[in-house]
């Protein structure tokens, strides 16, 4: 095939190669549009926000209120955890925005501490365990149970101490299997993707997260 034929042959589909460009392009933008001011839908891979969530739900995470708000506590987050290095080349920020090849960890777990609270984790004789947020222990309904707890060692944050400004005391709802701000420290504001709200797969157990 020569050159003549193939400039013919590219004449030939130049309307059907253009018009998938156009449709690729705007359902690339759409997906960036959507996912930056209006959320997501995430998959859960991990058994740390059990009994609320459990392996293999499906959850929709919205991203809008972050124009507005900040998180409060008892809301579910998605966040990329402080240890995980984001790079923000071109491809990386692509990445992040559509989905496509993201290869950045983003962890799931609910906001405990607030900016400016004294935090601590005690187990009292009867090997019960509690958060308590400015020496007061915080009502937990939502956790499997107060004895099922990863034991605190001094490696860890445990407290007392105060959560600085910005950043804030994450854990999951599973409280014995959990890797959360217990182990890593307390979460910077820009680290949140969005927050968790409602679970809509599997259908038997969909629910809207108060």
């Amino acid at each position: 095939m020569n050159k003549e034929d193939l400039k013919k042959l590219y004449e030939k589909y130049k309307p059907a190669i253009k018009e998938t460009v156009d449709t690729v392009v705007f359902v690339v933008v759409a997906i960036i549009i959507i996912k930056f001011f209006i959320g997501e839908i995430r998959w859960i891979p991990s058994g740390s926000m059990r009994p609320t969530i459990v392996e293999g739900d499906r959850i929709f995470v919205e991203r809008y209120s972050r124009f507005y708000s900040t998180p409060k506590r008892g809301d579910i987050m998605v966040f990329y955890p402080p240890f995980e290095e984001l790079k923000n080349t071109p491809w990386k920020v692509f990445a992040r925005l559509t989905g496509f090849f993201c290869k950045d960890i983003a962890y799931i777990k609910r906001v405990i501490g607030l900016p400016g609270e004294k935090i601590e984790i005690k187990t009292d004789a009867n090997g019960k365990t509690f958060v308590y947020i400015n020496d007061k222990p915080l009502n937990e309904p939502y956790i499997s149970s107060v004895y099922d707890y990863s034991y605190c060692t001094e490696e860890m944050y445990c407290g007392p101490f105060v959560i600085p400004e910005g950043e804030y005391f994450m854990m999951g709802d599973n409280r014995g299997n959990s890797k959360d701000s217990r182990y890593w420290g307390t979460l910077p504001v820009n680290r949140f993707i969005g927050r968790a709200t409602f679970l809509f797969w599997p259908f038997t157990h969909a629910k809207k997260f108060d």
